[in-house]
């Protein structure tokens, strides 16, 4: 086979899978919340009302990780105070 003939199936493989290889992983990382015993998934969303909870109180961006386990709790109550409207 030519390069030319290959050429073809290898950039429309490459266009099929690069959807799948680009979707973002932060929709499957997920939290426990150990004070309503539930699981959020970690998304745009999620994003959106985090930063959100950060600028209510004035806390400059750290990653939720990187909370200690008591402001973590009080995101999750706040979340759950605060949920999306769709």
């Amino acid at each position: 086979m030519s390069r030319r003939s290959l050429l073809g199936p290898l950039v429309l493989g490459l266009a099929l899978t690069a959807p799948l290889l680009s979707s973002g992983c932060a929709a499957r990382v997920r939290y426990y919340d150990d004070y309503h015993g539930d699981y959020h998934y970690w998304n745009g969303g999620e994003d959106r009302a985090y930063r959100a909870w950060l600028a209510e109180r004035h806390y400059d961006y750290r990653e939720y990780s990187h909370l200690d386990k008591e402001q973590q709790r009080d995101y999750w109550r706040w979340r759950h105070d605060h949920p999306d409207h769709h």
